[in-house]
């Protein structure tokens, strides 16, 4: 089975290039090989390559930035993934797509399910929801996973900022009234194995179990690292940025269970396997 992963460099990218080698030939690419902003050099990746299954973990990730780039934003995250399935559908290729609690307004007391209906706060989320859309409207056999808050040993993430700036600052203030699940990047990789080898296709929130604010993850990071100084919380509106977040990024990841045999553990059992002596 021939394997195209994307985004091989990125947090979840580079877990997916060891974690689906058992399942195949993974041909794995960066942005030099395969720059989802060119469609062009979408679609002649594509064709040379002639997967069978793709795997699409490169992304514009920059929530803030967006904002000011909007149209760079929808590119990637919009408009490729479309071609992404345009060119699965005539491979008759399974696309495998990574998505977001951002296409949710935060505004629901309860952990969003597959069916609500999405509203984006931002121009993340807004490009995000648009490739689910235009995958969706291809026709192609598809896995859109959901997912939230996610976290890695790479990249740039809530948990390095935050052993960073410990490691510089006397105290933290983090935002202590917007919940999610903190999701590690291997738990998203090993999942979408489990996922492959049992031929689950559609739409899926899959995430860690369980809930935590930021200020509360930056708390049990700091605990599991040593690093003894004070998290204060915060409000939203003590912390501007220039995107807004949704306060709930809660998913319920029921269906996926029921559906598919495949839960992942609680952040706190995911946070615990993390190996802080090398980070």
């Amino acid at each position: 089975m021939r394997i195209l992963l994307t985004g091989r460099n990125g947090q979840v990218g580079w877990e997916l290039e060891r974690t689906l080698a058992p399942l195949g030939e993974v041909i794995a690419t960066d942005r030099s090989t395969l720059d989802l902003a060119d469609a062009d050099m979408i679609r002649r990746v594509v064709r040379e390559a002639k997967p069978e299954i793709i795997v699409n973990a490169a992304a514009y990730t920059a929530v803030d930035k967006a904002e000011a780039e909007p149209e760079l934003a929808m590119r990637i995250n919009g408009f490729a993934p479309g071609v992404l399935a345009e060119e699965a559908k005539r491979l008759g290729a399974l696309l495998v797509h990574y998505s977001t609690d951002y296409v949710f307004d935060g505004e629901k007391a309860a952990p969003y399910v597959e069916s609500d209906a999405p509203n984006p706060i931002n121009e993340y989320g807004k490009s995000k929801l648009a490739g689910e859309r235009a995958i969706a409207a291809s026709g192609c056999m598809h896995l859109v996973l959901r997912t939230s808050w996610v976290y890695g040993a790479r990249g740039r993430n809530f948990l390095l900022t935050m052993l960073r700036l410990a490691r510089q600052k006397p105290e933290l203030r983090v935002v202590d009234d917007q919940v999610g699940a903190p999701t590690s990047s291997s738990a998203i990789a090993q999942a979408t194995a489990q996922l492959l080898n049992r031929g689950v296709h559609g739409l899926y929130h899959l995430c860690a179990s369980g809930k935590v604010s930021w200020c509360g993850f930056a708390r049990a990071i700091l605990a599991r690292a040593k690093i003894d100084i004070p998290v204060v919380a915060i409000r939203s509106e003590d912390y501007p940025t220039p995107a807004r977040r949704p306060r709930n990024s809660c998913l319920d990841c029921s269906r996926l269970h029921a559906h598919c045999g495949v839960e992942i553990a609680s952040w706190e059992e995911l946070l615990s396997e993390v190996n802080f002596a090398s980070l």
